[in-house]
């Protein structure tokens, strides 16, 4: 049975004695364990059921320790550190041989990040070891961005929630990976592709959607279905004519700024009255647990404008709908 609490020196007593401990970030809440323990890891895969291929995100405290993990700083990788740590940017780069294989999925890079919120800071500054941690949720279903969410999977099966309040981003990180030292996102998230133009240049998106059978992924987060509501999902720009395609249903509707106005909606959900990319990305996840537990037999969601973090919650939606 676990605990919801904010003591940080039992989640250090846990972490150090390779149990695994729910932590919060400014995304989600990751399950999180010391990334030199084989049975810690081993267990965050386990209790995820997240097949082993799939790499883990490696927490840092500050970026001074970056150079501890990995061989190489690519350039434009030191400027995009220094720009936006701490916060939701994950980098990709050449591994030291200290970091296990476990958490690469065999590969010879290791994902990495400072989160940006003051708890779980000061945990990895008490620690004397990083922190693997993935999303605090059962492979493939709705990031937690609560401890109740966290606790709701997970009760009978961790020990502690440290519980930091509601993540203020609500999705993941940014994941950039380098190729010829080019930065190139492996996956959208939570710092917007123009923000990260800014500080490097023009950056890809490296096509991120691939099956639970391809090849290990390059990064985490990059299988084509992620994120999903055990209920259907529906993707679309026009709301109106997608409920027409089901009638008879049970409907729960997410939207962007403005209700729609159908009988045939049970419960529908507005992410942001005045229209702000950040609120709805900060309150999709938890929008998406509320109308799982509606007993809908349909969930549709409505597209978001293609620029900004719309582009990283068209993502996540799209990732929902996938069979």
């Amino acid at each position: 049975m676990s605990i919801i609490s904010k003591d940080i020196s039992k989640a250090i007593q846990l972490l150090t004695a390779e149990d695994i401990v729910a932590i919060p970030t400014e995304t989600v809440y990751g399950l999180a364990g010391n990334i030199y323990s084989e049975k810690a890891i081993t267990s965050i895969f386990e209790t995820k059921k997240r097949p082993f291929f799939n790499p883990l995100i490696v927490h840092i405290s500050s970026i001074d320790e970056l150079s501890t993990i990995v061989d190489h700083i690519p350039v434009k990788a030191q400027l995009l550190a220094e720009a936006f740590w701490p916060g939701p940017i994950t980098l990709v780069l050449k591994k030291k041989a200290i970091i296990p294989d476990l958490i690469t999925g065999g590969k010879d890079t290791v994902a990495v990040r400072v989160p940006n919120h003051p708890t779980t800071l000061e945990l990895l500054r008490r620690l004397e070891f990083p922190l693997a941690a993935p999303s605090a949720n059962p492979f493939s279903s709705i990031s937690p961005t609560t401890a109740q969410h966290v606790d709701t999977y997970f009760k009978d099966t961790i020990k502690m929630v440290l519980d930091g309040g509601a993540c203020t981003s609500g999705i993941e990180s940014t994941i950039i990976g380098f190729e010829n030292d080019e930065p190139i996102i492996y996956r959208l998230g939570s710092t917007a592709i123009e923000a990260i133009e800014t500080v490097v240049g023009h950056v890809d998106i490296k096509n991120s959607v691939k099956s639970e059978t391809a090849d290990i992924p390059d990064a985490p987060g990059m299988l084509a279905r992620h994120y999903a509501p055990k209920t259907k999902t529906v993707l679309t720009d026009n709301v109106l004519e997608t409920i027409k395609r089901y009638p008879n249903k049970r409907i729960g509707v997410l939207v962007f700024t403005s209700k729609i106005e159908s009988t045939s909606i049970k419960t529908q959900i507005v992410l942001s009255k005045l229209g702000s990319l950040e609120e709805a990305a900060s309150k999709l996840y938890n929008a998406l647990h509320q109308l799982d537990t509606e007993h809908l037999d349909l969930i549709i969601a409505e597209e978001f404008p293609d620029f900004g973090l719309g582009k990283s919650i068209n993502d996540r939606l799209t990732r929902a709908t996938k069979n």
